[in-house]
C-alpha cells in the first residue's frame, strides 16, 4: 500500500507529540534535584513535581476519550495541544515549586487531550491491516522519548538551566500543533443530534484518583491508609453510578461483556503496574549502590528504552498477522522473569548483567505493548475508538501511579523517613528487593490475563460472520 501524504503527516504528528510527552517526563526527573534545589522544596512536594503531571493525566484521559467520540478527536487533540503548549511555556517562568505543580498539572491535562485521542486518530486513518504497524510506530516515539529525555534532559539542566526543558518543549509544541492545524483536517461526526453524557460518575473517578494518589504520599500515616481507603470507595461508586447511567462516561458493558476488551486493559494496568518503577529504583541503585555519576547511570539505563523503541514497530507489525495475545503473553513473561531476576541486586553484581536484564525486560515490553493495545483498538466499534484510546491510555497511567506508590510505599516503611543517600546499603537493597519481588508478583498474575484473553478477530472475519 502507498501512504498517503495526509497519513504520513498524521502519523508523524501523533509519533512526535507522544514522544515529547515522555521526553518531558524523563527529562524533568534528571532535573528534579535542580528544582528543589532552585525552590527549597522538600521532597514530598518535589515528588509532587511528577506526581501532579501523572494524576491530572489519569483524571482526564477516560472522560476526554469517550467525550471525543462525541464530539470529535481531531478536535480534542488540537485543544489538547495547544494547552500543553501554553502551560510548557508557562512552566518554565514559574515563581515558586506550588506554581510549577499547578502548571504542570495543566501540562497533564494537555497531554490527556492529545494522548487519549492520537491512538484513536491513527486508527481511524488507516486500514485495519495496518493498524499494528502504525501503533507500533507510534509506541516507539513514546519509548525515543523515555530514551532521550535523561541525555538531552542532563545536557538542557547543566548547560541551560532546568527551565530550558520547558522552553524546548513549549517550541516543538507550537510547531506540532501549527501541523496539527494544517493536516489533520476536521472530525466526521455521525450523530446528528448532541449527546450529553452524564459526568456525575466522573466526578466521583476523579475524586477516587486524588484520593488514592494523595493518601499513598502520606503513607505509612492513618490520615494516609484512611484517604486510600476513601479513594476506593469513590471508584466503586463511579463504576455502579456509570453501570446505571444511560449515557455513561465509561461503558461499563465493555467490561462486563466484551472479555477481549476488559482482559486486554487489566493486562496493560498490570503490567505497567509491575514495570513501570524499574528506572527508578534502578536509577537509584547504581548511584548509591554502585556508585556511579548520573551521567553514567543514564548511560546504562537507556538500553530498556532503546530496546523497546526498536522492537516495538516490529512486534505491532508481527500483531497484524500473529494473534496479538501469544506475543503479548510472551512479552509479559519475559518481564516477569527480568523482575524476579533484578530481586537478586546485590552491591556486587556486575553492570554487564544489568545491561542484559535491562535488554531482557525492554524486549518483553515491546512484544506486549503494540500487540496488546492493537487488541484494544480491535475489539470495539469504530465509534468506540476515543473511549477504546482513553481507557489504555487511563490503565497505563493510572499503572505508573501503582507502580511509583508501591516502590514508595517499602522506602517510607522501611526507612523511617531518612534520605535514601543516608540509609545504609543492606537496608536500601532489602526494599529493592521486596519491591522487585511484588512487581514480579504482579505481573505473573499479568500472564494469565494476557493468555486467557480470547481470539482477536480481523476486520475480514468480523464482516464473515
Amino acid at each position: 500500500m502507498n501512504w498517503t501524504k495526509k497519513q504520513i503527516s498524521i502519523l508523524a504528528i501523533v509519533a512526535a507529540s507522544s514522544f515529547f510527552g515522555t521526553f518531558l517526563i524523563s527529562s524533568v526527573n534528571i532535573a528534579l534535584p535542580a528544582i528543589e534545589k532552585d525552590f527549597g522544596l522538600d521532597a514530598v512536594t518535589l515528588s509532587w513535581v511528577v506526581t501532579s503531571f501523572l494524576l491530572s493525566t489519569a483524571m482526564f484521559l477516560l472522560p476526554v476519550g469517550r467525550w471525543g467520540d462525541l464530539t470529535g478527536i481531531r478536535k480534542l487533540y488540537k485543544l489538547g495541544m495547544v494547552i500543553f503548549t501554553v502551560s510548557s511555556l508557562l512552566s518554565g517562568f514559574a515563581t515558586s515549586g506550588y506554581w510549577l505543580i499547578i502548571l504542570r498539572f495543566l501540562q497533564g491535562v494537555g497531554a490527556a487531550f492529545s494522548g487519549t485521542t492520537g491512538s484513536a486518530i491513527l486508527v481511524s486513518a488507516f486500514p485495519p491491516q495496518y493498524r499494528g504497524r502504525v501503533l507500533g510506530m507510534s509506541v516507539s516515539g513514546v519509548y525515543l522519548g523515555l530514551a532521550f529525555g535523561p541525555f538531552f534532559g542532563g545536557f538542557l539542566t547543566q548547560y541551560l538551566g532546568w527551565r530550558s526543558i520547558f522552553f524546548l518543549s513549549s517550541g516543538f509544541g507550537v510547531l506540532i500543533t501549527i501541523i496539527g492545524f494544517l493536516f489533520l483536517g476536521k472530525d466526521e461526526i455521525q450523530q446528528k443530534a448532541p449527546t450529553k453524557l452524564d459526568f456525575k460518575g466522573t466526578f466521583f473517578y476523579m475524586l477516587g484518583l486524588v484520593s488514592l494518589t494523595y493518601g499513598s504520599a502520606r503513607i505509612p500515616q492513618l490520615f494516609g491508609w484512611s484517604l486510600m481507603g476513601a479513594g476506593l470507595v469513590f471508584l466503586i461508586i463511579f463504576w455502579l453510578l456509570e453501570n446505571k447511567s444511560e449515557k455513561p462516561v465509561l461503558e461499563t458493558r465493555l467490561f462486563t461483556h466484551n472479555r477481549l476488551f476488559a482482559f486486554s486493559n487489566l493486562a496493560a494496568l498490570i503490567n505497567y503496574s509491575a514495570t513501570f518503577s524499574i528506572i527508578f529504583l534502578l536509577s537509584l541503585y547504581l548511584q548509591k549502590v554502585k556508585g556511579l555519576s548520573p551521567r553514567d547511570a543514564g548511560s546504562i539505563l537507556v538500553a530498556q528504552p532503546i530496546v523497546m523503541a526498536l522492537f516495538s514497530p516490529v512486534t505491532g507489525r508481527l500483531s497484524d498477522k500473529i494473534q496479538p495475545r501469544y506475543l503479548a503473553t510472551a512479552g509479559m513473561t519475559m518481564c516477569t522473569i527480568g523482575l524476579a531476576a533484578f530481586a537478586f541486586l546485590s552491591e556486587t553484581t556486575p553492570i554487564a548483567l544489568i545491561v542484559i536484564l535491562l535488554f531482557w525486560v525492554g524486549t518483553g515490553f515491546a512484544l506486549f505493548s503494540s500487540p496488546n493495545m492493537n487488541t484494544i483498538m480491535s475489539s470495539v466499534q469504530k465509534n468506540q475508538l476515543g473511549l477504546a484510546s482513553g481507557s489504555a491510555s487511563t490503565m497505563r497511567v493510572v499503572g505508573q501511579i501503582t507502580s511509583m506508590t508501591i516502590a514508595t510505599l517499602f522506602f517510607a516503611v522501611l526507612f523511617n523517613k531518612q534520605a535514601v543517600e543516608t540509609v545504609a546499603n543492606p537496608l536500601f537493597l532489602k526494599a529493592l528487593k521486596l519491591g522487585f519481588i511484588s512487581f514480579a508478583t504482579i505481573s505473573l498474575a499479568g500472564i494469565y490475563f494476557s493468555f486467557n484473553r480470547g481470539k482477536m478477530a480481523r476486520e475480514h472475519e468480523k464482516e464473515m460472520h
